[in-house]
């Protein structure tokens, strides 16, 4: 994954950071003035976002240069140069901010995804939610799939989910997939969400390419993959974390949901020096 439609987040956070400009910087150094500073790793960690770090040094000034001493996905380890950056100091520290932020918020979603993969073993495959940084939903699902992680839905438009409030308010889920059905004639994938045995055997009568089990335990989880039969895919969701994930995916589910990738993640800890 690739996106080429973040180009705007990038401006939309650099006028939110200079606006009228860098008073600092533009009070002691000349406009002719150049440096060069050095990207360094303060922890081991998975590399995302490097790609959007030097285009943000670069629609800043398109005469900074950076050059790359690694690439996005790429394992790092503490204290290790990650690129090297040359251009008029104005340019380099009036960018430098941004380009950290999203850096380090993309490098530690990717390490999170990768810990939470390394411990499901390839048992089941790790999937981000729609609970991102609003207006960095690229940036995040980008990062996840550079963790080893895959996309789900990008939002509501892509991929109808029926959950519990859906559910609720059609009548049950019979109704609620008829529904949309009729609306969509199923050109888009369908994901239904399931808090019992009861309700995942009645999502089995109707026409949907995904069962989400919401906040089972294991044991239930495992007696949904044997009531299913591989006949469809499950996901499970609720609650997960680095210590239950392992569990979860001795279950046999194909899917693990976690928000936590995206909405509670730490940013990885970088640092930009002058040399």
């Amino acid at each position: 994954m690739n996106p080429v439609n973040y180009r705007h987040i990038i401006a939309s956070a650099l006028l939110e950071d200079i606006q009228t400009g860098d008073l600092t910087s533009e009070a002691i150094f000349p406009a002719e003035q150049d440096c060069e500073a050095k990207l360094i790793a303060k922890q081991d960690g998975v590399i995302a976002g490097l790609q959007v770090f030097k285009e943000t040094f670069l629609l800043f000034d398109s005469s900074v240069k950076v050059e790359l001493l690694f690439n996005d996905g790429d394992r790092c380890l503490d204290r290790d140069v990650i690129a090297r950056i040359h251009g008029p100091v104005l340019s380099v520290l009036g960018a430098e901010r941004v380009a950290l932020n999203l850096l380090q918020r993309m490098s530690g979603i990717a390490t999170l995804t990768n810990r939470f993969v390394q411990l499901a073993k390839g048992k089941c495959r790790i999937l981000d939610t729609r609970k991102t940084a609003p207006n960095l939903r690229v940036l995040d699902k980008w990062a996840v799939t550079l963790g080893g992680g895959v996309n789900h839905r990008h939002g509501l438009y892509d991929m109808a989910m029926l959950k519990e409030n859906h559910i609720k308010a059609a009548g049950g889920i019979t109704q609620a997939v008829d529904k949309l059905l009729k609306y969509d004639n199923h050109q888009r994938p369908i994901e239904v969400e399931v808090t019992n045995l009861t309700e995942l055997r009645e999502a089995l009568t109707c026409p949907v390419d995904r069962i989400m089990l919401d906040n089972m335990d294991n044991e239930t989880m495992a007696e949904a993959v044997k009531i299913t039969a591989d006949k469809i895919d499950l996901e499970a969701s609720g609650n997960v974390s680095l210590k239950t994930i392992e569990g979860i995916s001795l279950t046999g589910v194909d899917y693990v949901s976690i928000g936590a990738l995206t909405h509670s993640v730490k940013a990885m800890d970088y640092s930009l020096l002058v040399v």
